[in-house]
């Protein structure tokens, strides 16, 4: 059974005594430091030229990467706070004995939620596939032979849940622990706390991704022991049952995506507003002020207020679904996203089926996915190449002039194989979606 008291910790990485909760300073709190260290990170930075799903939009309503992950870190923040309330009324030593405060389990989720998407590549989920197929099908399955079978299971499966932990936690010349993020908020973002093989080996939730590459597999195992989490893999194999807050972190971005989505969808025009009511009014027809909505003039109004109302619904219900089964979270025997318990599952379901069809499978989506596809396979290729050849001694006068395109901190030479190919993947997954097509056409034009 997991401990609430271990698996709020504020340890970070490289501390050698002790963070107390009742010793911290309460205007600067160690949960909200993880908070603003990511908010000032250029990964961070970077997700406001990445598309969320509405590529390149021109209009100034659609969402893009940071503008989804700030509306999830909210969500995220009330689902801490309501469900830190119940906790801390059930077990009262936790604010007595060690001083932990409601509000601490918010600004841990509003945290790890803001973080969820800081390793996801440009031009959308398209992106990772495109990084994985370069290794599956492209011109890198040439390394395959050179690689152990589950540092290649990280490149063909590109995760960037994964990705997002090296983002946070790998160290590198000169900054040890990456941005050194609390241990609690570390594993509220390890949805998938797995390696990338065995691949599903289960149903279980838990199972369905992984959440660190094998060069990051030390430092994932010290923060899951650290936390307490239970270990559910034997042998060789790592991996652990989810920490309890990651349930709210996938929760809040299950809640936005779903509702946010179909608003753009709505305010582009592709999803017509009679659809939306239909919908939406299924969240809300418990908590709808008619004589106020009656009074809204606009499209735009009319739908913020729903979607208002609709967040509001789901966030109530999944803290519901989550304190009923706090116990078999603790036990690591609670093996379903919070959403698929939710009374709006349904409901929920159809609305994402609208997206699927209207959003997701427009053609300036897919548009957007096919260049994402040539310009990511184009990157890899170039630089991938450019690198080992360096390291093999026999890289051209192009090579080295195409390195120098590398940031500085990307510039260091890596002595194994498996580095060095992570390595250039970490580089074009940082990467905006407008800075990897600058990049392409400079590549091209000297081709």
């Amino acid at each position: 059974m997991m401990q609430w008291e271990q698996l709020l910790s504020l340890k970070r990485q490289g501390d050698t005594s002790k963070r107390l909760r009742k010793e911290q300073d309460d205007t600067r709190l160690g949960f909200e430091v993880d908070y603003d260290r990511i908010i000032f990170s250029a990964a961070f930075r970077s997700l406001q030229d990445k598309t969320q799903v509405i590529p390149l939009s021109k209009t100034d309503f659609v969402h893009n990467r940071l503008t989804h992950s700030l509306e999830v870190s909210v969500v995220g923040r009330s689902l801490g706070r309501l469900v830190g309330k119940q906790i801390i009324a059930k077990y009262p030593h936790l604010q007595e004995v060690h001083g932990y405060q409601a509000n601490d389990f918010g600004a841990i989720v509003a945290a790890a939620a803001l973080s969820h998407d800081i390793g996801n590549p440009p031009f959308g989920h398209s992106g990772e596939k495109a990084i994985g197929e370069y290794f599956k099908t492209g011109n890198g399955l040439q390394y395959k032979d050179q690689l152990t079978e589950k540092q290649w299971q990280d490149l063909i499966d590109f995760e960037g849940n994964a990705n997002g932990f090296s983002v946070l936690a790998a160290s590198r010349e000169g900054i040890e622990g990456g941005l050194r993020i609390s241990y609690a908020t570390l594993g509220a973002f390890m949805k998938y706390p797995k390696e990338s093989l065995p691949k599903k080996p289960t149903q279980k939730i838990c199972d369905k991704k992984y959440g660190f590459f094998q060069q990051d597999k030390a430092f994932f195992a010290e923060v899951a022991y650290d936390l307490g989490l239970i270990s559910n893999k034997s042998g060789n194999d790592i991996g652990f049952e989810r920490h309890p807050l990651a349930y709210l972190v996938e929760a809040a971005d299950d809640i936005c995506y779903t509702i946010i989505d179909f608003e753009d969808g709505i305010n582009l025009g592709w999803i017509s507003e009679e659809y939306a009511l239909e919908y939406l009014i299924k969240l809300v027809k418990n908590g709808i002020d008619t004589k106020k909505y009656n009074e809204l003039l606009t499209k735009e109004d009319r739908i913020s207020y729903l979607r208002a109302l609709a967040i509001g619904s789901l966030i109530n219900d999944a803290v519901a679904v989550f304190m009923e089964n706090e116990k078999a979270i603790l036990a690591g025997e609670f093996p379903f996203a919070l959403m698929d318990k939710s009374q709006y599952k349904a409901q929920m379901n159809d609305i994402i089926q609208i997206s699927i069809k209207n959003v997701y499978q427009s053609k300036e989506v897919i548009q957007k996915e096919v260049m994402g596809y040539k310009i990511i396979n184009n990157l890899l290729d170039s630089f991938c190449t450019a690198y080992n050849k360096k390291e093999n001694g026999t890289a051209s006068n192009y090579d080295e002039l195409l390195l120098k395109l590398l940031p500085e901190r990307f510039q260091f030479q890596k002595e194994n194989l498996y580095d060095r190919l992570l390595h250039i993947c970490h580089f074009v997954s940082l990467l905006t979606d407008g800075k990897a097509l600058e990049l392409y056409k400079t590549i091209q034009a000297n081709k």
